[in-house]
């Protein structure tokens, strides 16, 4: 597996080595001696799957507060997502900057998004499924979210203005008005 550091502290796109022949292919989605080869050390406890049937359909910016914080690896196996990871850790050299990556059944890339970070995708594609593995359980009632089209952040949706959302998402309040009270903290 190719290990490739974003610009954003601690997050990883991971390309797999992919085997392929007349068959079809096969590749190592996870492997934890890969990961711990290179310093990572996660143990996730849940996978999470999700359908969307329509291009420009947005989910997030989503994060879990404080000790319930989720480390995630995503993978799109279905179609094309823009992926977006923004690092909520205060102290954090890239505190309120934000990663955007494709990944498609095609490129077959990963996301590695450590906790501390508000996470979402737009779909790029009709019929998308997306995975992903946690390493903390969903707590509901740590749930937060920030505005997707936060103008401080200024994420670039990549042509996805007018985005099919969840009415939560759409009500979702700005990051200047959440951010005391996440719980997030930057540790070297």
């Amino acid at each position: 597996m190719n290990f490739i550091k974003t610009d954003v502290l601690d997050v990883y796109i991971l390309e797999p080595k992919v085997y392929g022949d007349h068959r079809g292919w096969f590749f190592e989605s996870w492997s934890t001696k890969e990961m711990e080869a290179q310093g990572l050390h996660y143990d996730f406890v849940q996978d999470n799957h999700s359908f969307s049937a329509h291009k420009g359909t947005l989910r997030g910016l989503h994060f879990q507060k404080g000790e319930a914080s989720q480390a995630k690896l995503v993978r799109c196996i279905r179609g094309t997502v823009l992926d977006v990871a923004i690092d909520l850790r205060k102290g954090s050299p890239t505190y309120k900057r934000w990663v955007a990556v494709e990944l498609s059944a095609e490129n077959k890339r990963e996301l590695l998004i450590p906790r501390g970070f508000g996470h979402g995708f737009a779909t790029l594609s009709d019929d998308v499924e997306f995975l992903y593995k946690a390493d903390n359980p969903y707590a509901p009632a740590t749930e937060g979210s920030i505005l997707w089209n936060d103008p401080e952040l200024g994420i670039n949706w990549r042509g996805v203005q007018n985005p099919i959302i969840a009415e939560k998402d759409g009500k979702a309040p700005l990051l200047k008005d959440v951010e005391g009270t996440l719980g997030f903290y930057y540790k070297k």
